[in-house]
């Protein structure tokens, strides 16, 4: 299927599948931890599930419903239809429809990550703007052991914008570009990251519950194809400590028809007072939209200093060191890139709070601070009190606590997917505090 082919109808989705030889369906959605579900389907269900027919157990899936109310729907959205074109073989080819949840009486379940985002996107939509969403995902590709097993050797010793014969995952990456190339993601970069074994690949803006879907499904593809290359490919945030760690920037512009909102021609910066207004209600929320931002104990491994994954809340034009930094090119290019998000969160619900989270700046017409245009790493504790710039949370409990004091971000979630969310990630929290850790036995077994 070409990135030209516009799927709007069954009739669509019916032709595409019959040029292509496509032989099975997977239909797709997450969990509210962003984990892909798969229900795979033969060519005569298809227009079953099309219709919205298909029912499954909600009471299997982390966070969703109880047993007694478990019979739940899957609503394929057919513009999301897409070929995997790895998986094609003389037998034919498989496709997926990403599906939103509903309940049996035909109403939208709020427990559905991907029903969340589109319910935020719906209130930006009614002021007037459209959220498009540019993101950067890193990964890391390790070796497997002789039992398949993933382990946290690299497979080479190269760095940033390093390339063969140094760079030994390049023939991953390449099949990789190549695949979603022909899934119709437009492809921007590729390259090698700044630690061994990290690569990073950027494709092009798209509006936001479109780019999630691809989120979900460039994550399927890397790790498919890694697998082929006999790699295990991860979007754990800080897989191995003091190297840098995995992020996933998120550039993002509000637009109104073919009007870039955040340009200002006649500003000095040309920012628009929409964009600060953005700016400013992201950093308000910022603490508390950490915790689905960042949803792992492991993530805020990242977030500390000196290795560029930002851990402080501020804005800047001049470097990267900030929570938000606004790239230099301007007009229709004019965005934001939100730099605190780790690929391991879930996607839809991500962009949901980070846009709940901008609108309300926008609503409450909020000011941000002055920008930050020095190496903020490189300030003392006394300068960051003068210049009033605070930390984002330091574990998972404590952004967990952050997240139970912000109204405005708990209402994106919807009390379902916000009481589920948190008491998943307080037994997550919970479970690590009370194992015992290898660095805890080199560190006092011996020595106590």
């Amino acid at each position: 299927m070409s990135e030209k082919t516009v799927i709007r109808s069954q009739e669509d989705v019916l032709h595409e599948v019959r040029k292509n030889n496509v032989k099975f369906v997977r239909l797709q959605f997450t969990d509210i931890l962003g984990a892909i579900k798969n229900v795979t389907i033969p060519l005569d269900q298809l227009t079953k599930a099309m219709n919205g027919e298909m029912m499954f157990d909600g009471s299997s899936i982390e966070g969703f419903v109880r047993v007694e109310e478990s019979d739940m729907y899957l609503r394929p959205d057919l513009s999301s239809f897409l070929i995997y074109p790895w998986l094609a073989n003389g037998g034919g080819s498989e496709a997926r429809l990403m599906c939103d949840v509903y309940h049996h009486d035909g109403t939208p379940f709020l427990g559905c990550p991907r029903n969340i985002l589109r319910r935020v996107l719906d209130e930006a939509k009614e002021m007037g703007y459209t959220l498009y969403v540019g993101p950067e995902l890193e990964f890391f590709l390790f070796q497997i052991d002789e039992k398949g097993r993933p382990t946290t050797i690299t497979q080479d010793k190269a760095g940033y914008f390093d390339m063969a014969p140094v760079d030994k995952g390049e023939e991953a990456r390449h099949d990789i570009v190549v695949n979603l190339q022909k899934m119709g993601f437009e492809v921007e970069a590729s390259h090698h990251e700044t630690a061994p074994g990290q690569h990073e690949i950027d494709f092009k803006y798209d509006d936001a519950l479109a780019m999630a879907d691809k989120m979900i499904t460039f994550r399927f593809v890397v790790r498919s194809i890694a697998q082929q290359h006999g790699l295990h490919a991860t979007f754990m945030a800080k897989p191995i400590a003091g190297i840098s760690g995995s992020g996933m920037h998120v550039n993002q512009s509000l637009v109104q028809g073919d009007r870039n909102m955040f340009i200002c021609p006649n500003d000095p910066r040309a920012l628009s007072e929409l964009a600060l207004h953005y700016v400013a209600g992201v950093l308000a929320h910022a603490k508390a939209f950490t915790a689905v931002t960042n949803p792992t104990v492991n993530s805020y491994k990242r977030l500390v200093p000196g290795y560029e994954a930002p851990c402080y809340i501020a804005w800047s034009e001049r470097n990267r060191s900030p929570l938000i930094r606004i790239p230099s090119k301007r007009g229709m290019s004019t965005r934001i890139e939100i730099r605190s998000a780790d690929p391991s969160c879930n996607p839809y619900l991500a962009l949901a709070v980070q846009l709940k989270a901008g609108l309300d700046g926008i609503t409450k017409g909020m000011t941000p601070p002055d920008p930050v245009d020095a190496n903020i790493f490189d300030l003392t504790d006394e300068e960051l009190r003068d210049l009033r710039i605070e930390a984002l949370p330091g574990d998972l409990r404590e952004a967990l606590v952050e997240l139970s004091k912000d109204d405005v971000i708990k209402e994106a979630l919807g009390p379902h997917i916000y009481s589920r969310f948190v008491a998943a990630k307080t037994q997550e929290y919970h479970d690590f505090h009370r194992s015992v850790h290898e660095w805890e036995i080199k560190r006092y077994l011996a020595t106590y």
